[in-house]
């Protein structure tokens, strides 16, 4: 006897399916600085949403059909906390997505992930090994290019860092070792990580109120000054 098929309604897209955010530590502290610091060099842009280990639901009323980028953008779509990622109600699919791959996934992510980005029309694919074992180099790219993708070589600078500009995001990924980061091509600059956000802002808070604390002192001596010298004037003229 067949279910009953059920109304969009009543179909159920899980949030979770149980397994750890990442494979280790460091795919975890990578994903967290990438998605970081590309929502801070995003804040200002309303209509750029970014993302990672969040369920992507391709198919209405099909929550078999599922994955989760470790790191991903979509171009278009406001901001906002999201519990799952429904492309049939955002109404576009992620233009850029970044896997940091590991031993037991990278076959998985060069073979069916890669096929599903492709058949989905994201743009941009780059994929990191942080533990320098399953590529070489470490950081690949496919680019679309028409209907299908397209191998893009790094770049390797002579720092010694594998770097593949994204068209999508206007920046730059660059691989040096086991570590990854955005770059912004007109500076040259890695974007601040959200941990080196706050400590810039603690710097500034810091440096702020020592300013402050200075100025106030100074108007206290400026203050003392005037009562000094006009105590001093009130002595000559008696």
């Amino acid at each position: 006897m067949s279910r009953p098929e059920l109304s969009p309604q009543e179909v159920f897209y899980p949030e979770s399916d149980g397994e750890p955010m990442a494979e280790t530590d460091l795919h975890r502290d990578l994903m967290i600085d990438l998605i970081g610091s590309l929502r801070a060099h995003f804040r200002d842009e309303p209509d750029v949403y970014v993302s990672g280990n969040l369920f992507v639901y391709f198919e209405e009323g099909n929550p078999e059909e599922v994955v989760a980028p470790d790191v991903f953008v979509a171009r278009g779509v406001p901001k906002g906390q999201r519990r799952t990622y429904k492309v049939w109600e955002e109404g576009t699919t992620p233009e850029l997505v970044v896997e940091l791959i590991s031993r037991g996934t990278y076959r998985k992510d060069l073979g069916s992930k890669r096929v599903l980005y492709e058949d989905l029309g994201v743009k941009e694919y780059f994929l990191f090994d942080p533990e320098l074992k399953s590529l070489d180099p470490p950081l690949r790219a496919f680019v679309r290019q028409g209907e299908s993708f397209e191998e893009i070589i790094p770049e390797k600078l002579a720092s010694g860092e594998f770097s593949i500009a994204s068209a999508v995001v206007g920046l730059e990924l660059r691989s040096l070792g086991n570590r990854v980061r955005w770059v912004d091509p007109r500076t040259a600059e890695a974007l601040p990580t959200s941990v080196e956000s706050a400590e810039t802002r603690d710097e500034l808070e810091a440096e702020r109120s020592r300013a402050e604390a200075a100025e106030a002192r100074l108007a206290q001596l400026l203050r003392e000054n005037e009562r000094l010298r006009k105590n001093g004037h009130d002595a000559e003229s008696e």
